[in-house]
């Protein structure tokens, strides 16, 4: 009859404390050296000193092939607190704290009796196997020979790398290389303190298996997963790698979708080569029932003062999409996007020295429907990026040359033809040290080349010089005087084409020079309340700028680049150019006032800053709902709040007060307790950021897309209780009524276990993907791998 299986919920608490004797044993081993006393018995007060044990010589010598750390010729060393030779029959016994070690293995016990004439170690009480891979293996009786290569074990129990548990009825070990066992269970998950008598969280049990040391395998036979001792599934087999290790070539988990809209129902097996020590590869492959199969590599290699990176997907899409008309009335064509298609994305950096370093980041698609189709990641962007560079760091500077290239994503919207080549551009920053007189000094100059095939090509060289002079008073006024030069000159050809839309096609040169001088005041009044645990600052802020008129009339032979946006908020009220780049400028006479007001206490904080500015000059064809379109401008305001545990708040808001409404809004927060939390956004826009890239000349009226506002709510709770967690969100338009997103995550984690279900709802259209949904579903077992099932 056969013995039942070992139970991991009550392992021995004996093993812990005979490792701490090992330990103190090892540590008293490092200086002893000795010879062995024959035909009596040696007692002594404290541990006999370490003596060396010699293999007879009628073992066999270890095979040359053999690579591990156990050998067969090397002295096996022992310590214990008592020893006694029978010299007649070549039998040593230890008792007593015994410890033997050869090389990386070590062992302990209670006991040892070691026959000389057959190279046996019979091992009794508390015994403790050290392994070279850290794994300590805890039995009653064990015996080993052949240098501890061979051996046997009963009722074992291991404890292995990353808290990995196996226990076992028997053990056989065969040239230090195979352990045979018997009636097996293994689990990763922690044993319950206070009931150790419960089951784990979930645990193997197998009827044998076999754990093969030299390549690192655990295979499993007539398996069941158990969950709480309940069995739930049944697996003729299974195989796994050894916790110990960190990378091994083999297949890996496979994944498997049971529906998707443009794959139908696909599977992925996915296999890992360690090429060496500094490189790996990882080949999947994905096959479908509704399109062609698809093979996706990624290769990563180390080298000393470099590392690369590269994926490379090629399928053969079966999907034929039909042209379409987009948005903006154009005509999207999609003949080319079946057959054979790819992807590559490539990134990688090389250290020159310890100033100098090189790089770059390569991507391109055969078509984006290609990464559509196969779920490609950076599909729904933009665009795909590539770039090279080379960047320098110094004392104080920076230094980069580069040159860039972009794929458009979205045909709906954005058109190869459209998108610029940079070739190339540099950029060189300087911030100086304090001068003799107080301030500090710096330099910026970006210049670049830029070619469209349909569009306006543009070279560029630019500069800025800049020096801050920050000084201060009696009255506690803190002054910063700033004198600033921003210089540039241009070579445009096709200004009438996007993105400037201009009146000629002749190539231009143009150049401006804007020199301003800038001076700021903050004067913060400080006081303390709550009992002196809280302090509040209230802060006049005012500023005055003076320089040229730069308007429409000034730039319109000037390509614009860098500067198609514009933001007035409270993070730009006090900034002396308020476009994103440098093709635009602000000009004129200028006065900034803003009232800044903070309170903080115990670790909580309300921060608001109102503010207004006050401009001569008047640019009429300045972007529409830009809150400088009077000398008044907008009120801008921002406002940090984070009261207590409960509750926190992000908003910026810009109103007219010429209109009394809102121009602009930006809004969020969350409140709640340590157990839930309700989030909500908020942004609002009176103009479709596509009026900023896409002011083309229509035959016809504009669509209506054109002057649509953007007005977006989006909310979501979330809530974490113990190892459990779940989550909510929706994003919805409400100047177009309709919904964007929803979406929502619940699951369970814990030491040794994962579960995880995902779901996400898509109602816009992206390029020539309609709206669909998607459902993921993962198990995650410690030391074991990823399960994952994704419609």
């Amino acid at each position: 009859m056969s013995r039942p299986a070992p139970s991991l919920r009550a392992p021995s608490p004996r093993p812990p404390a005979a490792m701490r004797r090992f330990s103190r044993g090892l540590l008293l081993a490092a200086t002893a050296l000795g010879g062995l006393m024959f035909g009596v018995e040696a007692r002594a007060e404290g541990p006999v000193r370490a003596m060396p044990i010699h293999a007879p010589k009628s073992q066999p010598e270890a095979p040359a092939s053999f690579t591990g750390t156990v050998s067969n010729t090397d002295p096996m060393t022992f310590q214990a607190d008592h020893v006694a030779y029978d010299s007649k029959n070549g039998i040593a016994t230890w008792t007593g704290n015994v410890q033997l070690w050869q090389n990386d293995q070590i062992m302990r016990a209670d006991k040892v009796v070691y026959d000389r004439n057959t190279g046996i170690a019979a091992a009794h009480g508390n015994v403790a196997l050290v392994e070279p891979d850290g794994t300590v293996l805890f039995t009653e009786y064990a015996e080993l020979s052949n240098g501890m290569r061979d051996g046997i074990m009963t009722r074992m129990y291991a404890q292995m790398y990353g808290n990995a548990r196996l226990a076992a009825n028997g053990l056989r070990r065969t040239n230090s290389k195979v352990n045979d066992l018997t009636r097996v269970v293994y689990t990763a998950c922690e044993i319950c303190a206070r009931h150790p008598e419960r089951a784990p969280f979930w645990q193997f049990r197998s009827f044998d298996a076999t754990h093969d040391l030299q390549h690192k395998r655990l295979e499993f036979r007539d398996v069941f997963f158990d969950f709480f001792g309940v069995p739930v599934f049944y697996l003729p087999a299974f195989s796994m790698t050894d916790p110990s290790v960190r990378r091994q070539s083999g297949f890996l988990t496979p994944g498997f979708t049971p529906h998707d809209r443009y794959l139908g129902t696909y599977v992925t097996i996915p296999y890992y080569w360690v090429i060496d020590r500094f490189s790996d590869l990882t080949a999947t492959g994905l096959f479908a029932t509704r399109t062609g199969p698809e093979l996706m590599t990624s290769f990563r290699r180390y080298f000393s003062n470099a590392r690369l990176f590269v994926n490379g997907n090629i399928a053969y899409d079966t999907h034929h999409d039909s042209t379409y008309v987009n948005t903006f009335g154009d005509t999207v064509d999609s003949s080319n996007n079946h057959g054979v298609q790819g992807y590559i994305s490539a990134n990688g950096v090389v250290n020159i020295n310890k100033t100098w370093r090189a790089g770059g980041n390569i991507q391109w698609a055969s078509s984006p429907n290609y990464m559509r189709d196969y779920r490609v990641s950076g599909y729904g962007q933009d665009t795909l990026n590539s770039n090279l560079y080379l960047e320098g760091f110094g004392t104080g500077s920076y230094s980069r040359i580069d040159a860039e290239g972009y794929q458009g994503m979205n045909q709906g919207i954005i058109n190869n033809k459209d998108l610029p080549w940079v070739l190339p551009r540099y950029t060189y920053s300087y911030f100086g040290q304090p001068d003799a007189l107080g301030g500090r000094f710096a330099l910026d100059t970006t210049d670049f080349y830029v070619y469209r095939q349909n569009g306006t090509s543009d070279q560029r060289g630019q500069l800025s010089l800049n020096w801050d002079r920050p000084f201060h008073n009696s009255l506690g006024q803190i002054w910063n005087l700033t004198l600033h030069v921003e210089s540039a000159v241009h070579r445009a050809t096709d200004l009438n084409a996007q993105p400037n839309f201009g009146r000629t096609a002749r190539a231009q040169v143009e150049g401006q020079v804007e020199p301003t001088v800038a001076l700021k005041m903050n004067w913060p009044f400080l006081r303390s309340f709550n009992h002196n645990t809280g302090t509040q600052i209230l802060e006049p802020i005012v500023q005055f700028i003076a320089a040229p008129n730069t308007g429409n009339s000034t730039s319109r032979n000037i390509p614009n680049e860098d500067s198609l946006t514009y933001e007035f908020t409270d993070s730009t009220l006090f900034a002396i150019n308020r476009y994103a780049g440098t093709d635009r400028l602000d000009g004129g006479l200028r006065a900034n006032v803003g009232l800044h007001n903070n309170w903080t206490w115990n670790g909580h904080q309300i921060d608001v800053l109102v503010g207004e500015s006050f401009q001569e000059h008047i640019d009429h064809n300045r972007i529409p709902y830009s809150g400088l379109n009077h000398h008044l401008s907008d009120v801008v305001m921002g406002t940090r709040m984070v009261p207590n545990q409960y509750f926190d708040f992000d908003g910026k808001m810009r109103l007219d007060p010429y209109a009394g409404k809102v121009d602009f809004a930006d809004a969020l927060g969350s409140a709640g307790f340590r157990h839930f939390r309700v989030t909500g956004g908020y942004l609002f826009e009176p103009v479709t950021p596509y009026y900023y890239y896409a002011q083309r000349s229509y035959a016809t009226a504009p669509p209506a897309i054109y002057y649509k506002p953007v007005s977006e709510l989006t909310v979501g709770a979330a809530s974490n209780w113990d190892n459990w967690h779940i989550a909510a969100y929706l994003r919805r338009s409400l100047s177009r009524k309709e919904s964007v997103a929803v979406g929502g995550d619940a699951g369970y984690q814990n030491d040794c276990f994962g579960l995880d279900v995902m779901y996400l709802k898509q109602y816009t259209t992206i390029g020539g993907q309609q709206s669909n949904s998607t459902v993921m579903f993962s198990l995650t077992f410690k030391t074991i791998g990823t399960f994952g099932i994704n419609g």
